[in-house]
Order: C-alpha cells, then sequence, then structure tokens
C-alpha cells in the first residue's frame, strides 16, 4: 500500500539514489524503465516540479515525446541488479519490467504506471520540455558530457502526488 507524502518527507532519501544507483523513469503504454541518475526535485512557477533528462537516442525519449506524464520510482536498495538492468538494456529488446519480476500498477494521478515495489514513486504531468542549448551551456560540461553533441530533452513535470511504499 502507497500512502501519499510531502516532497520534502522524501526530498533527501530521493537525492541520495540520484547520487548512487540511480531511479527509475517510467513512460509509456506498455511502460518502459529506465533508470536515470540525473533530476532535479524543486519549485517552478507555483508549483512542485521534477525534471528530467532523456537522450534521443534512448527508447523512452519516443515514449515521453507521445507522453503527457510519466513517473520516477525511488528502488529499496536491494534492486541494485534490477537498477543495472533498466540502466543497460534497450526497452526496444526487452520488457524490463518482466526481467526484473518487477509488480507495474497505474498512477492513481496520472495515465502513467509505476512500480509497485518501489519505496517511493512521483506522479508527474509534462509542463515544459527543451533540448539542452550548447550555446548556452557551460563549455566544460558540453566537452565532459556531449562530445558526441547528443544533447538532452530536459522534461519538466508538475507533481501531481509522492507516494511512499507503507
Amino acid at each position: 500500500m502507497h500512502k501519499e507524502v510531502e516532497l520534502f518527507d522524501v526530498y533527501q532519501e530521493t537525492l541520495v539514489k540520484l547520487d548512487g544507483e540511480g531511479i527509475i523513469l517510467v513512460a509509456g503504454n506498455p511502460p518502459n524503465l529506465m533508470t536515470i541518475g540525473w533530476a532535479t526535485l524543486g519549485h517552478i512557477w507555483n508549483k512542485q516540479i521534477m525534471t528530467v533528462l532523456v537522450r534521443p537516442v534512448r527508447h523512452t525519449f519516443k515514449l515521453m515525446e507521445s507522453a503527457r506524464d510519466f513517473s520516477v520510482c525511488v528502488l529499496p536498495d536491494q534492486y541494485k541488479k534490477e537498477l543495472g538492468i533498466c540502466g543497460t538494456r534497450s526497452g526496444r529488446d526487452l520488457n524490463k519490467a518482466e526481467a526484473c519480476n518487477f509488480t507495474i500498477e497505474k498512477c492513481a494521478r496520472t495515465e502513467s504506471f509505476y512500480i509497485s515495489e518501489s519505496a517511493i514513486h512521483f506522479e508527474c504531468r509534462i509542463v515544459h520540455k527543451h533540448f539542452l542549448d550548447a550555446a548556452t551551456l557551460d563549455q566544460g560540461i558540453v566537452k565532459k558530457y556531449y562530445p558526441l553533441r547528443d544533447f538532452h530533452m530536459v522534461y519538466y513535470g508538475e507533481i501531481l502526488g509522492i507516494y511512499r511504499n507503507a
């Protein structure tokens, strides 16, 4: 059972996971799972916002481009192997939810899905997106993270609900 919580109840725990093994972006129907290590949580436009970044070469990019919403799942520590699968295997070739034996459930406030085994999940509605702009991005970042100039699309998701596995 998942209990609704506030952003700052799970903020630190979410950032620790991002800085460690990562968290999972869930997009599409059927849902595709992608491990991410870059995201932000904050307050923009008088809304609680989670931003996620997806490169155009990823299968998830196509799914996000046709979506109105997404979820982000923070998994307990025992799922390191599954985080690895979701970060290295393509959803074009593998149903990652099935391969990881995850239970997928419908979100309460969006059309998206989430991983039932997650400790925390965020349900987000896309309110803005843009490609990173090489002309305005620090050139050290461009050199280090974008030598192929394969810039991420940044998706801004209004957080409609945050749930902790009770």
